[in-house]
Formats: C-alpha cells, sequence, structure tokens
C-alpha cells in the first residue's frame, strides 16, 4: 500500500503478513498523527490503530496541541508543511517545554534544510511522501520498541536505585533481603563473622558492608589468605622488626595494626596454615598480636570477618582446619547464594553493571530486550557475579552478547525462576499465568504461594475465586489456549 496526496493505493509489493506488522495484539502506547490532508489522517489512523492502543489525529499544529495539552502522547507523526504554524515550529515550541515524546516527520518535498531543521528539534525519524504502509509501520515499530526499551532501563536504574543496595550489593531477591536483613543487625556489633560462598558471590562486598554500617572509625583491610606465602603470612599479618628474618631490612606493622579501629577482612581463610591458624586464635581470643622477632605483645582494637568458599566443618572433620578456631569464627554464619539460586536479580545486576561500566570505559549502553536477559537468566553462571561483571565489560567492547551467553529457547525456558509471556497478552493475563504458575511450584500450597508472592492469603484467594467465576462463563479468556497460539 503507498500513501500519497491524502488517498492510499495498492502497492505493487506485497505488503508485510498481519501477524508481522502488527505484532498479533494492541500495545497500550499513543500515537498523534498531525496531517491536513484527511485521506493521510485517516488512513495513518485505521491502520495504527489496529496495534495500538490510542490514535489520534489533528489537521493542525494548534488542534494537535490542544490535543497534546489533554493526553500524553508516545509517539507524533507530523506533516512538516501545516497550514499555519509548520510542523518543525511547533515542535521546537513543544520540545522548550520538555515533551519526551518521539517524533517521526512526514514531508513531500526534500528539502535538506528541512531535513536539517527536523533533526535539531529530535526527529526520530524522516519519511517521505509518497510512502508504503509498510515504511511508515516499520519506522513506527522501532521508535515503540526504543521507547519501550528506555521506559525498561529506566525502571531498572530506578530500582537498582532504590532497591537494597547495601553499599554496593544489588539484589531485589529474598536472598539479598535477607543478607541485608542480616548485616543491618550484626553491623553494629563487635562480633566475628563468618562469610560462605562459592567464589565471585561477592562476600567481599558482603563484609565491606557490614564494617561501613558498624561506623568504625578505622579501616577496612582486605587480605586473601591463599595469595601469601605461608612462611610471610604471619609477618603479613602481625608485622615484623628488623633483622628478625632474612629480608626485614627495616621494621614493618602487619595488617591488624592496618585495621586498628576498624575491620580485617581474611578471604579464604580454610587456605591458612595451620600453625597460623593457632596464631590467629590467640590474636582473637586476647585481642593483642605479637609482631614476628618482637617479645612484646601489642594491642589491637579490630573486628574480624573471614570468609570462604570451603566447607569449613569438612575441613575440620579432615583435620585441615583447627576446630577451635573454626567455632570463634562461627559466632554468626553468612550464606551468600550462588547466582544461579537468585536468579531475578540478574536483570538488575547487568543494569547496574552496564550503566557503570559504560560510564568507566566512555562507551555507550547497550539496551537489552526481555529475550536477551530471558537468556542471561539461563545460563548457569558458574563464576556467579564476578563472571557477570567481566561478561558485561566484554559486552560492551563487543557491543554485543558473547555467543556463548546466548542459552537455547528449551534451555531459557527450564531456567527455574525465569518465565516468559508472549508480549501480546495484557497485565492481567500475565498475572494469572504468575499466579498460577507458582501455586503448582508449591504443589497447591496457598499460604506458601502467598508468602512466595508477597501478597496476603486472603488476596491470593479473592483472585482465583474470581478467575474460578470466569471460567464459567462462554467468552472467559483461556490463557492456556493464547500461550499454545490458538
Amino acid at each position: 500500500m503507498i500513501v500519497t496526496g491524502g488517498r492510499a493505493v495498492a502497492s505493487t509489493k506485497q505488503g508485510l503478513p498481519r501477524d508481522s506488522v502488527y505484532g498479533g495484539g494492541r500495545q497500550a502506547l499513543s500515537v498523534l498523527v498531525v496531517d491536513d490532508e484527511p485521506g493521510i489522517r485517516d488512513f495513518l489512523q485505521r491502520a495504527l490503530a489496529k496495534e495500538y492502543g490510542l490514535v489520534e489525529t489533528a489537521a493542525s499544529a494548534e488542534e494537535a496541541e490542544q490535543l497534546r495539552r489533554r493526553c500524553h502522547f508516545d509517539l507524533l507523526i507530523v506533516d512538516i508543511c501545516l497550514p499555519g504554524t509548520s510542523g518543525v515550529e511547533w515542535m521546537q515550541e513543544v520540545a522548550s517545554h520538555g515533551c519526551a515524546s518521539d517524533v517521526i516527520f512526514m514531508t513531500a518535498f526534500a528539502d535538506l534544510d528541512k531535513v536539517i531543521d527536523a533533526l535539531r528539534v529530535g526527529a526520530s525519524d524522516f519519511i517521505l511522501k509518497p510512502f508504503r504502509l509498510e515504511q511508515m509501520l516499520t519506522s513506527v515499530r522501532r521508535c515503540m520498541e526504543r521507547r519501550k526499551l528506555a521506559r525498561e532501563n529506566f525502571v531498572l536504574r530506578r530500582q537498582v536505585d532504590a532497591i537494597y543496595t547495601t553499599e554496593g550489593m544489588v539484589g531485589n531477591s529474598e536472598a539479598v533481603r535477607e543478607i541485608g536483613q542480616l548485616i543491618a543487625r550484626v553491623a553494629p556489633t563487635p562480633s566475628v563473622v563468618l562469610i560462605e560462598g562459592e567464589s565471585g558471590t561477592g562476600k567481599e562486598l558482603v563484609a565491606n558492608a557490614i564494617h561501613k554500617l558498624s561506623k568504625r572509625s578505622g579501616s577496612f583491610v582486605p587480605v586473601n589468605c591463599g595469595a601469601i606465602a605461608p612462611d610471610l603470612i604471619e609477618s603479613e599479618l602481625f608485622g615484623h622488626i628488623k633483622g628478625s628474618f632474612t629480608g626485614a631490612q627495616q621494621t614493618r606493622e602487619g595488617l591488624f595494626s592496618y585495621a586498628d579501629g576498624g575491620t580485617l577482612f581474611l578471604d579464604e581463610i580454610g587456605e591458612m596454615p595451620l600453625l597460623m591458624q593457632a596464631k590467629l586464635l590467640r590474636a582473637l581470643e586476647e585481642r593483642r598480636i605479637r609482631p614476628v622477632g618482637s617479645e612484646r605483645e601489642l594491642p589491637v582494637n579490630v573486628r574480624v570477618i573471614a570468609a570462604t568458599n570451603r566447607n569449613l566443618e569438612e575441613e575440620v572433620a579432615e583435620g585441615r582446619f583447627r576446630e577451635d578456631l573454626f567455632y570463634r569464627l562461627n559466632v554468626l554464619c553468612l550464606r551468600v547464594p550462588p547466582l544461579r539460586e537468585r536468579r531475578e536479580d540478574i536483570a538488575l545486576l547487568v543494569h547496574h553493571f552496564s550503566r557503570h561500566l559504560a560510564e568507566s570505559l566512555g562507551l555507550p549502553e547497550i539496551p537489552f530486550s526481555h529475550e536477551d536477559l530471558r537468556q542471561l537468566e539461563a545460563y548457569e553462571w558458574p563464576g556467579n557475579v564476578r563472571e557477570l561483571r567481566n561478561m558485561m565489560e566484554r559486552c560492551l567492547l563487543l557491543g554485543r552478547l558473547p555467543a556463548e551467553y546466548l542459552a537455547s529457547e528449551a534451555a531459557a525456558g527450564e531456567a527455574g525462576q525465569t518465565r516468559g509471556y508472549p508480549t501480546e497478552w495484557s497485565l492481567d493475563e500475565v498475572e494469572k499465568e504468575h499466579i498460577l504458575q507458582v501455586l503448582a511450584d508449591m504443589e497447591g500450597n496457598k499460604t506458601q504461594a502467598a508468602r512466595q508472592l508477597g501478597v496476603a492469603r486472603k488476596t491470593l484467594d479473592r483472585k482465583l475465586q474470581a478467575w474460578r467465576g470466569a471460567e464459567d462463563e462462554p467468552d472467559a479468556p483461556d490463557c492456556d489456549r493464547k500461550a499454545a497460539g490458538g
């Protein structure tokens, strides 16, 4: 179909299939068409109304402004040559008042100056008359997709900023909220904390969060026990005096002294040699350290937080870790779950890393579609959050998702906590499907399902009763049939 001179004529080129053009359902987005030719206005209104929730038309900039003051429009399709105020002049005025709508300009005159003026006022696209219907629909879909992604990114950014992020921790899952509550409770105390979790889960972030919320005046000093040679670890932690061993050319303070008044984070505590474990236990019990080669003990005011990716109880049973030190460290054990156990946080982490890495690298952020996020949520992430961060840096450098993180549809569908829904579904249909799926996961236990969904049991019962009543009616929507494409 070609649109020209206010009327639509058949195109010699076959149009796109209806499902391709209209996406299978109406979207809750609004469009305003501004053109002085009635034929174009009526034709575009009929074509766009099949896909978008609200489509209005106006014959002049003045009429369009009246409509715009009463209703927000996501997209404006504006003819440049309008009677009275031109389309470009109107958009300049609208832009000066902070309009955030996308704009597609139309014109029958390929004037370079007008194109430049249109681009200056923020045109998303520029279409010459006569145009094919497919051309206009493609341009509209591109604008709407960009707008949808921009909205999703904005919401996720707000969520990342508003969600509890305990000094760098990002997430909205139940596991992260529980960790946050424990951190807030234990931080003001001087108690020792043991953090367990796989490599890359963010154990140091948790330790740092505890330190910052503790309001201790000293520094947060991290040390990886597995990265220090066994014969040097005592000197690193407690310090040494000049001449105490070969190479000790001057007296040096240890990390305990540097952390005085603050927090010493002993990462990978399970790698510490047994002999050093005994000396660490004494330092924790006495709150005093003896530098290597010294005859005096020095008092220290240090809070110790330890972390491990090993099972220390098994290490104790195998004789590789001192039982008394384990019990001294295990005052409060805080487990950081692997990323595969909190897949609902992956989208937030992706946008968090995308924003911060793009800023530090000086690269543009990459928009992620719903399908991209489903693919990432289906991946197992053996390297946990550290792997996700490194993947995001590579993604920004490449300008796309690395191929190894693109799972198959089957794998995406099997991701335990990840469910995608057809884009043509309404919000009510998505809500119903999700609630029924959670109820099925809980084996019909409504109390557990309500707790998982974060709603009251009465709210769940009321929704289920309403759906049962609707199913008894002859025209009730069938979500299963829609999911199957029937």
